[in-house]
C-alpha cells in the first residue's frame, strides 16, 4: 500500500492503484525502506535467496516458511532453497547469500529478538500474547513472533508489504503480484496487536475449506475459552417440578455447590470450561432470584434481566473452586446473552476465573456506537464499557457476521459499524473478538477480510484497504466494480434500518439502486471483454478475473430476483410474478453454490434449503407466495381488490385511539399536516411527524419508513392504519376474506367502524411461523361503495405493522 495515494481524491488513487495490474512485471518490491544496500532476494537471473526454518519447527512456524517459498515463486518466478534440515542450515548460515531466518532459528541467531518480542507483547496476557519482528541484519532477513502462529503473522506482515492479499479463502481470493525483482531494505518492525482473541468460526454447516490459512494469513487465530450453550448438561437434575432448564434457581448456594461439584476434576487440571446458558430466556421463582432482579425488565428480550443473578452463580462456583484449587490455570467461560445482556446493576466484580462472551445478538448490526441515527448501538457501547469494568478485561465480544441473521444470501456489509466500533472494543481494554460467521461471501463479501485486518490493527485504513482491494481483484474491471460495491456500501451507510433480519431487504435495496447496480455490473463486463484488458495476462489470472466477474454477477442475479420478488409479492400483489423471480433468484443461487460452495449458506451440502424448510428461508418463502397465488388465480380463491398501497397512520402512544373512537368515528383521519409538507418522499419526514395522520406505504414495515421517535428510538406501543375500500355490489358477495400476507403484532381489524378480527400475537416477534399472515374472514361485513377498513396493532419491540400489501378474496366455494 502506497500511503501517498490516501491523500488523494478516490478515483485518482484508484487510477494509480490500477497501474499495479499491468501485465508486465513491476519493478523492484522492497519491504521496508529503500537505502543504498538493499538486499536483493530474487530477480532475472533467479532467487539469491535461502529460507531458513526449523527441523523441529511447529505447524504454523513450519507452514510460514512453506508459505514464503511458494508465494515467493509466485510473485518473481523464482523458487528459492528451503533449508530445514540441520545441515543445510549450518550450510545457509556460512554462506554469504541472504538468508531468510524463520521462527527459532531467527530468535537463536539473534537473543535481541526476544527482548523486542518481550517489550512490544502485551502484559499479563489472559490466554496468549502475540507479538512479531521483522529485521533486517546485513544479509540476514530475521523474521520471528511470540509463538508459533506468531511466527506465520510474521511472514504474512512481511507478504503484505511485498503487495500479497488473501481477500477470501482458497485461491478465489488471493492476489499475489508479479514483481521482476524482491528486495529487502532498512526494515526493523515490532508490532504487538491491542486483542488477543482474533477470530471467527464458521457456523451452520458452513464450507470451511480454506479458512484457517486465510484467517493467519490475516492475523487471526482460534484462541477462545469454551462459552457456549452448556449450562443445562450440570443442572438438568435441579429442574422443578414441571418446569423446564430455563426454570432453575440460579442464585441459590446450592445450585453453586452442586456445580462446582460436576465440574471441580476437570477445573483441578487447569482445564477451560464452558457454564454458558442455554440457547433461550431464562425466568426463576427462587426468593433469591427475585430478590437480585429485583424487577428490571431487558427491553430487548421483554423478560426480566437476570444478569445479577447470574453473575453470583458464577461467582460463586468460582469461589469454592479458587478455594480448593488455588493453583488452577482454569477459565469459566459464559455467554452475556438473551437475558444476561444487560451489565449487572449491583456491584458485583467478576471473580478471576471468569471469562465472558458478549454476544449481542438482537441490538442494531448495521450502525457504529456513535450513530446517531442508532440509539440501540449508543445503549450496546455503554454495555459493552460497563461489562469489561465487571470482567477486569476478561472480555471477548461473540458478534455475528452476517449481523442479518435469517438472510437470502445478498450483500450485507458490516463497514459501517466495524469502522467506529473497533476503537471503542480496544479502549474498552477487552480480550478480543470472536465472530460467528457462515462464510457466505456473496452475503459478507469483504466483512471478514477487514474485520481480521481490524483485528490486528484497529488503525488499518479501511477506505486504504476497499482502494487497493478493486484493481487487485477485478482488474481492468476495478473502476466499474468499485462504483458498484460503493454503491451498496453507501446504501448501508445511509440506512435507518436497526432491525435485522430478511424483512428489512427491500428499504435498502431500493428500485434505484437495483437499476444503478445493474449499470455498473455491464460495464465491468463490458471492460473485461476489450481485447487489450486481459491479452497479456497469465492464464490463471485471466481465469481468475472471470470466475470473479462470474461471482458477482451471480450475486447480482441473486439480489435482482430476490428484490423483484419481495416488490412483485408485497407492492403489486402479484404473487405469479413473485414466484417466478423466486425461481429464478433459487437458480442464480444455485449456481453461485456450485460455483463455491463457500459463497452461500446452506444451499449444497448438509443441510441444504428446501421448499420444504419452512416461510423463514427462501424456497420457503417462495412456496408461501404459490400459496398466496393458490387464493389469488381461482385455485383456492379469487382476487377481488387489492387494498390501497398507502394507508392513514397515526401513532397513539397514550392508547387514546381506542376510546376515542377512531375506530369508528367520521372523518377522524385528518391529513391537513401531511398534506402541508413539501417533500413527502423520505423517511425524515415520518420521523419528524409531531403525531399528526400521515400516509404510510404498506410494503414496508414502519419503522424502515421512518416511524421513529424524534431521537431515533424505535416507535413501539400503538398505531392505527385506516383507509377506504371502493367495491361493487358483486365484490360484496360470496366467502370473501381480507388477508394481510404480512403483518406484525397483536392486531384488531374493524370494518365499518365494528370490530371483525383480533390477532393475538406473542411479543418477540421471531416466536412466530414466519409466515406473519393474518386471513380475516370478512364475509358479511362489506357493502356496496366505500367500506372503512382500520387496523390497531401494539408493537412492543423492533417491527411493526403491515409490510405486504393487504387484499380481498373469495374463497373457492367448497
Amino acid at each position: 500500500m502506497n500511503p501517498s495515494t490516501l491523500r488523494l481524491p478516490h478515483a485518482l488513487a484508484l487510477a494509480l492503484a490500477l497501474l499495479c495490474l499491468l501485465p508486465a512485471p513491476t519493478p523492484a518490491q522492497i519491504a521496508g525502506k529503500s537505502t543504498a544496500t538493499d538486499l536483493l532476494l530474487a530477480d532475472a537471473t533467479g532467487a539469491n535467496a535461502v529460507i531458513v526454518v526449523s527441523p523441529i519447527a511447529g505447524k504454523w512456524e513450519l507452514q510460514a516458511a512453506t508459505d514464503l517459498a511458494k508465494y515467493f515463486e509466485a510473485m518473481t518466478g523464482a523458487k528459492p532453497a528451503l533449508a530445514n534440515k540441520t545441515a543445510a542450515i549450518v550450510e545457509a548460515l556460512k554462506a554469504d547469500a541472504p538468508a531468510v531466518l524463520i521462527g527459532s532459528e531467527a530468535l537463536d541467531a539473534e537473543p535481541s529478538l526476544r527482548e523486542a518480542l518481550a517489550k512490544a507483547a502485551r502484559k499479563d496476557p489472559i490466554l496468549r500474547a502475540d507479538a512479531i519482528v521483522i529485521r533486517r541484519k546485513g544479509n540476514r532477513v530475521l523474521i520471528a513472533g511470540t509463538n508459533d502462529e506468531a511466527h506465520y503473522y510474521a511472514v504474512a506482515h512481511l507478504l503484505q508489504l511485498w503487495g500479497c492479499r488473501w481477500y477470501f479463502p482458497g485461491e478465489f481470493g488471493e492476489c499475489i503480484p508479479h514483481h521482476a525483482t524482491l528486495k529487502v531494505g532498512d526494515l526493523d518492525f515490532t508490532y504487538a496487536p491491542p486483542f488477543e482473541v482474533r477470530n471467527f468460526w464458521l457456523a451452520w454447516n458452513a464450507n470451511n475449506t480454506g479458512a484457517p490459512e486465510f484467517q493467519r494469513r490475516n492475523f487471526g487465530n482460534n484462541l477462545n475459552v469454551p462459552n457456549g450453550h452448556a449450562l443445562a448438561h450440570y443442572t438438568k437434575s435441579l429442574v422443578p417440578a414441571g418446569k423446564t432448564v430455563y426454570n432453575v434457581p440460579i442464585a441459590e448456594d446450592s445450585t453453586a455447590e452442586h456445580v462446582a461439584r460436576l465440574i471441580s476434576t476437570n477445573f483441578s487440571k487447569g482445564l477451560n470450561i464452558s457454564l454458558g446458558l442455554e440457547d433461550g430466556l431464562y425466568e426463576s421463582a427462587s426468593p433469591k432470584d427475585k430478590e437480585l432482579m429485583s424487577g428490571f425488565t431487558d427491553k430487548y428480550f421483554l423478560t426480566p434481566s437476570m444478569t445479577d443473578a447470574f453473575l453470583t452463580f458464577y461467582n460463586n462456583v468460582s469461589r469454592i473452586l479458587t478455594k480448593q484449587y488455588p493453583d488452577s490455570s482454569s477459565r469459566i467461560g459464559f455467554l452475556v446473552y438473551a437475558n444476561i445482556t444487560l451489565p449487572p446493576q449491583r456491584n458485583l466484580v467478576a471473580e478471576k476465573p471468569l471469562v465472558g462472551y458478549l454476544a449481542p445478538i438482537d441490538i442494531d448490526p448495521n450502525h457504529g456506537m456513535d450513530d446517531h441515527r442508532s440509539p440501540p448501538r449508543q445503549e450496546y457501547r455503554e454495555i459493552l464499557y460497563r461489562w469489561s469494568k465487571v470482567m477486569q478485561g476478561r472480555l471477548v465480544i461473540y458478534d455475528y457476521d452476517q449481523g442479518m441473521l435469517v438472510w437470502r444470501d445478498i450483500p450485507n456489509p458490516a463497514l459501517t459499524a466495524l469502522r467506529q466500533d473497533i476503537h471503542h472494543y480496544r479502549k474498552a481494554g477487552i480480550m478480543g473478538l470472536s465472530t460467528e460467521s457462515r462464510g457466505a461471501f456473496a452475503t459478507t463479501f469483504l466483512n471478514l477480510f477487514i474485520r481480521q485486518q481490524l483485528y490486528w490493527n484497529p488503525d488499518a485504513d479501511i477506505d486504504a484497504l476497499l482502494t487497493e482491494f478493486y484493481p487487485k481483484f477485478y482488474g481492468p474491471a476495478a473502476p466499474a466494480m468499485s462504483k458498484y460495491w460503493s454503491a451498496i456500501f453507501k446504501a448501508w451507510d445511509d440506512t435507518i434500518v436497526t432491525e435485522h433480519e430478511y424483512f428489512v431487504a427491500p428499504a435498502i435495496y431500493t428500485p434505484a439502486l437495483i437499476t444503478e447496480l445493474k449499470r455498473h455490473l455491464e460495464a465491468a463486463e463490458a471492460a473485461l471483454k476489450e481485447p487489450a484488458a486481459t491479452q497479456s495476462l497469465p492464464p490463471a489470472d485471466t481465469k481468475k478475473l472471470a470466475d470473479r466477474m462470474l461471482f458477482t454477477r451471480l450475486g447480482f442475479d441473486v439480489l435482482e430476483s430476490y428484490t423483484t420478488m419481495v416488490t412483485a409479492a408485497a407492492a403489486q400483489t402479484d404473487f405469479k410474478a413473485a414466484v417466478a423471480a423466486g425461481e429464478r433468484g433459487l437458480a442464480a443461487r444455485l449456481e453461485l453454490a456450485k460455483l463455491n460452495p463457500m459463497f452461500t449458506t446452506r444451499v449444497v451440502g448438509v443441510a441444504a434449503e428446501t421448499d420444504k424448510s419452512g416461510p423463514a428461508w427462501w424456497p420457503g418463502e417462495v412456496n408461501q407466495y404459490r400459496g398466496l397465488l393458490a387464493l389469488t388465480d381461482g385455485t383456492k380463491g379469487t382476487l377481488v381488490a387489492k387494498t390501497p398501497a398507502e394507508w392513514a397512520f397515526r401513532r397513539d402512544p397514550s392508547d387514546t385511539g381506542l376510546p376515542s373512537g377512531w375506530a369508528y368515528r367520521d372523518n377522524i383521519v385528518d391529513l391537513t399536516w401531511w398534506n402541508s409538507q413539501p417533500d413527502k418522499n423520505t423517511w425524515d419526514i415520518h420521523r419528524r411527524n409531531p403525531g399528526h395522520w400521515e400516509m404510510l406505504r404498506t410494503d414496508l414495515y414502519s419503522q424502515a419508513q421512518g416511524v421513529l421517535t424524534y431521537d431515533y428510538q424505535s416507535y413501539t406501543g400503538f398505531a392505527w392504519y385506516r383507509t377506504q375500500l371502493e367495491l361493487t355490489a358483486d365484490q360484496t358477495t360470496g366467502k370473501l376474506h381480507l388477508m394481510f400476507p404480512g403483518l406484525f403484532n397483536e392486531c384488531w381489524l374493524y370494518v365499518n367502524g365494528y370490530l371483525v378480527g383480533h390477532r393475538p400475537a406473542k411479543a418477540m416477534w421471531w416466536y412466530s411461523d414466519y409466515k406473519f399472515e393474518w386471513d380475516v374472514d370478512v364475509a358479511g361485513h362489506l357493502k356496496p361503495g366505500a367500506n372503512t377498513i382500520t387496523l390497531r396493532y401494539h408493537n412492543p419491540h423492533h417491527f411493526g405493522g403491515i409490510f405486504r400489501r393487504p387484499f380481498l378474496y373469495r374463497a373457492v366455494e367448497k
